[in-house]
């Protein structure tokens, strides 16, 4: 168990901001940072993080909370793992007792997974630096690939010795469990036999974008030519290949503040780029490039680069992906190395000067690279040239953006010497043919809601729910401050003895304002929600006298937690939208809170009593019904609306 104190000093140090900041690209916005979603696949951003509340909210998937609950779901993290991540971050030292024996058979498979891969990890760097056979074959391998060791060590790098059983027979002496070694494929199991999956192969580990080891990836030094070069964990319930970029752990802050990323095909080729100085390079590890993979770069950059080998066959594989990334709306480049050079051999061959001005020269928009190489193709066969202009505007229609769009029509136009109107033309044919595609989803789409949208909306219950909605927003934000507040007070008029309201001014802290109000009416939460959670802050307020919103939500479970910060970021959506550009200022709360106050709680009773109406005209029709009181009670209730009118009124119109 992790000690309270030192829970409470990651709270109270670890910044939302920065946590976030290290997965998602975050944009100032206001007061606030705005970004993509990092749990759906937009184009637009709908996440927020606001640091003065030390809060995130995504809209697009209704999650929210604070830093641990973002490390919770976004890496899939329990909760001691998100505070021991934090600690690390942070340089915190945990104070924590030793598990016992039955709290680690508790621990669930996938933490199981993650501690045999952190084991397997530390055991292979060992044998690299510590033992005669890492050194002589391991570390001068590395080493005739020009890493150094301060390379060798960011990358964890090890090597795993050329025995059958030498892996798994010290984990099992560790204690690891068989069945996770299995699951994590660093051993195999066949009948009564086990062996090591990597022997006699240098080690790559494959980090998570927190750091965390996934799975390895292996490559052989010896002559066997039946053993394939490299070698990848397979798939586990921790490492998925297509939803995973080698190399994003250590360039994911540098693609930020670069706003580039390069893509490359393997490890060599980021590991030589980062030791040379650009550190904004991932690889795809051989695999085919997936949409999840890019999904993971958009969250950091709009703009990749891709490198090709040199060989013709490498950049004809490569060019495939590319269309991926234009359906995901980024922007691509395309730099192809001299023929016999990959990135690993250019990079260890050239300055830090000397690879960043071959990158700036030679990176093409895509257009220009692709129509350059398939015009070799083609050549003066009309019918190949035919084709090559089809395949181009195919990957036109991919991107989203119509202005993006046009502009390339016009360069593979100058390009490939062909009128605009038949690239429009065909381009519209491409268009029609998906926009049928999406017709017919669309009409079922519409089908669905056009049942659910001919079921009425109970306005008063939406209309109950939003004020009381908005005085847990109220509490939430505002609670704990000290205002002057205006009650219009009924006196009799000495004169005439008419009824009138006079202003007096008293002040009190906001939650006990709101709390007398409502205890007055005697008025209830209809939503149990709201109910559960206003006796909670209520109560928070009580005890608290230097009441700390960030506190508070640390203390919430999960989902709760997550319903205040839906709470609290309600009104940041329409800064998404920069409304501000448009000259729609949303208000500022703060600068009103009496008034607010006020208006509020005076427009839920309004609504109660309009409610309370309503009911008495339905008791009235009833046979055994004493009309001559129920309209007795009915005109007090009218009578006191009109007074609350007349005040709601004053309260609204008032200058603060």
């Amino acid at each position: 168990m992790i000690s309270k104190s030192s829970i409470e000093q990651v709270f109270e140090t670890a910044r939302v901001e920065e946590v976030i900041g290290d997965f998602v690209n975050l944009k100032k916005s206001g007061s606030n940072f705005k970004g993509l979603s990092p749990f759906s696949d937009e184009r637009s951003p709908s996440f927020m993080v606001s640091p003065v509340k030390q809060i995130w909210k995504d809209f697009s998937s209704g999650k929210g909370g604070n830093a641990v609950t973002f490390l919770m779901e976004h890496e899939h993290f329990t909760y001691p793992e998100a505070i021991k991540y934090l600690a690390r971050k942070y340089n915190i030292e945990i104070e924590e007792t030793e598990q016992t024996n039955e709290q680690k058979e508790e621990a669930n498979e996938r933490e199981s997974l993650y501690l045999v891969n952190e084991f397997a990890n530390t055991y292979f760097q060992k044998i690299l630096h510590k033992t005669d056979p890492g050194k002589a074959i391991g570390l001068s391998y590395f080493k005739e690939r020009g890493f150094t060791n301060e390379t060798i060590n960011t990358f964890n790098l090890g090597y795993s010795l050329d025995e059958w059983q030498a892996f798994t027979d010290e984990a099992l002496k560790k204690g690891y469990q068989l069945e996770f070694l299995e699951k994590t494929g660093l051993t195999i199991v066949k009948e009564e036999k086990r062996f090591d999956r990597f022997k006699g192969r240098v080690m790559f580990p494959i980090h998570s974008m927190s750091g965390r080891i996934l799975g390895f990836g292996g490559r052989i030094l010896g002559a066997d030519k039946k053993a394939a070069k490299y070698l990848n964990s397979p798939e586990s319930e921790v490492y998925h290949k297509s939803k995973i970029l080698y190399g994003l752990f250590h360039a994911k802050q540098s693609i930020a503040k670069e706003d580039n990323c390069y893509l490359v095909e393997g490890y060599t080729d980021v590991i030589q780029f980062h030791q040379t100085g650009i550190k904004n390079v991932v690889a795809s590890s051989g695999t085919a490039l997936s949409p999840e993979q890019i999904r993971l770069i958009n969250r950091l950059t709009k703009n990749i680069t891709v490198l090709f080998d040199g060989d013709a066959a490498g950049i004809r594989a490569s060019v495939r992906g590319i269309d991926l990334i234009l359906e995901q709306g980024m922007n691509v480049k395309v730099c192809s190395f001299p023929n016999g050079e990959d990135p690993d051999s250019f990079a260890r061959q050239n300055s830090l000067n000397e690879l960043s001005a071959y990158l700036d020269e030679n990176a093409k928009d895509f257009i220009q690279f692709k129509a350059s190489l398939l015009v070799q193709d083609a050549k003066n066969d009309p019918i190949k040239k035919a084709d090559t202009i089809r395949e181009i505007v195919n990957s036109i229609a991919k991107i989203p953006d119509p202005i993006k769009r046009e502009i390339y029509v016009k360069e593979c136009s100058n390009i490939m010497d062909i009128s605009e109107n038949v690239l429009f033309s065909t381009l519209a044919q491409i268009g029609k043919k998906e926009t049928q595609e999406i017709g017919k989803q669309h009409q079922t789409e519409q089908r669905a809601f056009d049942v659910v949208r001919s079921e009425p909306p109970s306005n008063k219950v939406n209309h109950q729910y939003e004020l009381e909605l908005k005085i847990i927003e109220i509490l939430l934000l505002y609670g704990n401050e000290t205002e002057d507040f205006e009650d219009l007070v009924m006196k009799e008029d000495e004169a005439t003895g008419d009824l009138k309201m006079e202003p007096v001014i008293h002040q009190a802290k906001v939650f006990e304002k709101i709390y007398l109000d409502l205890q007055e009416d005697e008025m209830q939460f209809s939503d149990e929600h709201f109910k559960n959670l206003y006796y909670i802050i209520i109560d928070a307020l009580h005890q608290a006298e230097d009441f700390q919103l960030r506190d508070f939500i640390n203390k919430l479970d999960q989902h709760m937690a997550n319903e205040v910060t839906s709470i609290l970021m309600n009104d940041e959506r329409y800064r998404l939208h920069d409304w501000e550009r448009n000259h729609i200022i949303p208000k500022n709360k703060k600068e009103t809170i009496p008034q607010l106050v006020t208006q509020t709680i005076l427009s839920l009773r309004c609504f109660l009593i309009d409610q309370k109406v309503v009911e008495y005209q339905a008791d009235i029709i009833r046979p055994d019904a004493n009309s001559m009181v129920i309209m007795e009670d009915v005109r007090d209730y009218l009578r006191l609306k009109t007074l609350l009118s007349k005040k709601l009124g004053k309260v609204v119109g008032s200058k603060h």
